[in-house]
């Protein structure tokens, strides 16, 4: 279960502009804290305001937030010291370096509020941005909106990260990536595109050089807040040249709450490494996995032909290699990140929108996308590269379809690819959709690796009565 709904349920606001430490000398050291507006929860990261003392509901009230999304996109460039316009080389960072603590201990510890930040997408003023977020069907673009989740995590992980050493004015020294992203579920809600949308998150637990970043979405409609997604994302802190890890602040819970948020990020650490150990590449399916690609393998057999050499599609079926939508990129300078490669982001929203293809063309119907889970980010993709990615939909269940894209970066000289990334995806149709059948022991293996996914999803999905009404399948 994400801990995302044990949310607190009121706050209170107030103005943060600085915050002091104590040096090695016992001096104070005043530390700006860069990337705030003027509404800080001190108790807070809800996705809502309830019901006042004055019985008063105030979620009625959209809070004013006044800093937008792109300004906080500025201020992390600006603080990482990026120029713009596109230069077809790397910044040398490597003078930052002397600037990294040696021990964690040198990084005072951050409580979660400390981390927390909202913001707006403008999309009730701009109208250009509005043509960025909508649809063909007049809804939003769940690409755009994952896309957005993705750099904002990072402006959430570097205002946790508060290091004395660095003195005032110099550019941030860490280098924040990607390495995984847990897990996104979306609502039932419907998010219009003419409509504000914000998005706020706070680091939700740490180690010694990663930290899990908790992101939400939410849209004003109606006279109430709507939640439209949450998210956790796994970011690892690396040193200027991004050559190996960084000490990251420790955090140390400021309520009952946040120790609660806390030990589940343990709990969270320890089911990715239980998933990892166990996956197919690695372990023989156990026997009941075995027996379901048995029957499988029985139900598309001929009963007349002995050999057993011919294979039939039963009705309502569909083989999984023809479910398979392929496409090509050429990466530009506009989609990279603050690093000169290829932004997460990007990858994400092309891998999210063509999975959205794949099953599209596999069940006739437009399909809603429910959750994406185990996003792994393996290597840095250049600016200039060729991506190619492949969806395939490796498991369907009633009228629910599993995805899995991947990312793989082709270089046309040698020929040789390399895969980079790996994206689940669930979907929902709106009826039943064909049941996929795999036929080789490649795509056996994605059966049942996109198996796992989908029960796994079922179960941990919550919000919008989700798991309750599907517990059957």
């Amino acid at each position: 279960m994400s801990l995302l709904f044990f949310l607190p349920r009121k706050f209170t606001i107030t103005s943060v502009i600085s915050i002091k430490f104590s040096g090695s000398n016992g001096q104070k050291i005043k530390k700006t804290m860069s990337l705030l507006h003027d509404g800080l929860p001190l108790t807070g990261y809800q996705f809502t305001r309830v019901s006042s003392d004055n019985g008063k509901n105030e979620a009625t009230i959209p809070i004013d937030i006044k800093v937008t999304l792109k300004e906080l996109k500025l201020a992390l460039a600006k603080e990482m010291g990026v120029d713009h316009p596109f230069k077809p080389y790397s910044m040398n960072r490597g003078h930052l370096t002397k600037y990294l603590p040696k021990s964690q201990e040198e990084l005072p510890k951050r409580s979660m509020q400390e981390s927390y930040i909202e913001a707006i997408i403008p999309l009730s003023q701009d109208r250009a941005l509005q043509e960025k977020y909508t649809t063909f069907l007049g809804s939003v673009r769940v690409g755009r909106l994952v896309e957005d989740m993705d750099i904002f995590t990072v402006i959430v992980a570097q205002k946790h990260i508060v290091n004395p050493r660095v003195p005032k004015g110099t550019n941030f020294p860490q280098t924040l990536v990607t390495v995984l992203v847990d897990r996104i579920e979306f609502t039932e809600y419907m998010p219009k595109p003419n409509k504000d949308i914000k998005i706020a998150g706070h680091v939700s637990w740490s180690s010694k050089s990663t930290l899990e970043v908790t992101v939400w979405l939410e849209q004003f409609d109606d006279g109430q807040w709507n939640r439209i997604t949450r998210a956790l994302f796994l970011l690892a802190a690396r040193d200027p040249t991004n050559s190996y890890a960084s000490l990251v602040n420790s955090i140390e819970p400021a309520n009952e709450r946040e120790k609660i948020i806390l030990s589940g990020g343990d709990d969270r650490k320890k089911r990715r490494l239980d998933i990892g150990s166990k996956h197919v590449s690695k372990h023989v399916p156990p026997p009941d996995e075995q027996k379901v690609l048995h029957d499988l393998y029985i139900k598309t057999t001929d009963p007349s032909d002995i050999s057993m050499s011919t294979r039939i599609l039963p009705p309502h079926c569909v083989w999984m290699q023809s479910t398979k939508v392929s496409n090509v990129i050429l990466a530009q300078p506009e989609h990279r990140n603050l690093h000169n490669t290829v932004f997460g982001g990007f990858i994400m929203r092309q891998a999210t929108e063509l999975s959205w293809i794949a099953s599209y063309m596999f069940c006739k119907y437009r399909p809603r996308t429910r959750s994406m889970s185990d996003i792994q980010f393996k290597s840095p993709i250049a600016v200039n590269s060729l991506i190619q990615m492949h969806a395939t939909v490796v498991y369907s269940r009633k009228n629910f379809i599993q995805t899995i894209v991947f990312a793989q970066v082709y270089n046309p000289l040698s020929g040789l690819t390399s895969t980079t990334n790996a994206f689940h995806f669930t979907l929902e149709a709106p009826d039943i959709v064909p049941e996929v059948i795999p036929q080789t022991y490649y795509e056996a293996m994605l059966y049942v690796d996109g198996r796992r996914h989908f029960q796994k999803d079922l179960k941990e999905t919550q919000g919008a009565g989700f798991y309750r009404s599907h517990s059957k399948l």
